[in-house]
């Protein structure tokens, strides 16, 4: 099958796993925790969902274009956690901004800094990581000619 086809697949599979593990990262550390996930209020509802979006759409645009060489895993896992990252704190910096209008653009770059060291900010990356790793390892198996599963049903009879 054609690499570039092939990584635009599993990328968008390997983005929407990303997605689910974020989400469910988050609800356990915030409830075993007790934390929020987003402290100050100034900030609103919207900042902590569009940097979670943001790095999964850096996560799927890093992946389509590393995995189209599989045989490549370190640059692939690398630039996939710090893409999904810098996005985070990025539109967590914007958002804050676009949030909080009394705000300086100091207060602004503080809150999107401690949100991406403080322990929400660095589950994105380590779980890009993760999902990168599972990626390229699917990747390198479809690009082998690894067939996919088969349910009992689609079998053959004498195999």
């Amino acid at each position: 099958m054609d690499p570039r086809r092939t990584a635009w697949i599993v990328a968008s599979f390997a983005a929407a796993l990303d997605l689910a593990l974020v989400v469910c990262a988050y609800g356990f550390v915030s409830l075993l925790g007790g934390i929020e996930v987003i402290a100050d209020p100034a900030a609103g509802r919207f900042v902590a969902p569009a940097a979670v979006g943001a790095s999964v759409v850096a996560l799927l645009l890093t992946l389509a274009g590393t995995l189209r060489r599989p045989d490549r895993m370190s640059p692939s896992v690398v630039v996939s956690a710090a893409c999904t990252w810098l996005a985070a704190v990025v539109v967590a910096i914007i958002g804050y901004a676009i949030a909080s209008a009394s705000s300086t653009l100091l207060a602004a770059l503080l809150f999107g800094l401690g949100f991406g060291i403080g322990w929400f900010g660095l589950l994105i990356p380590a779980l890009a990581a993760l999902t990168a790793s599972f990626a390229v390892l699917v990747a390198r198996g479809r690009d082998a000619g690894m067939a996919r599963p088969r349910w009992p049903w689609e079998r053959d009879e004498d195999e």
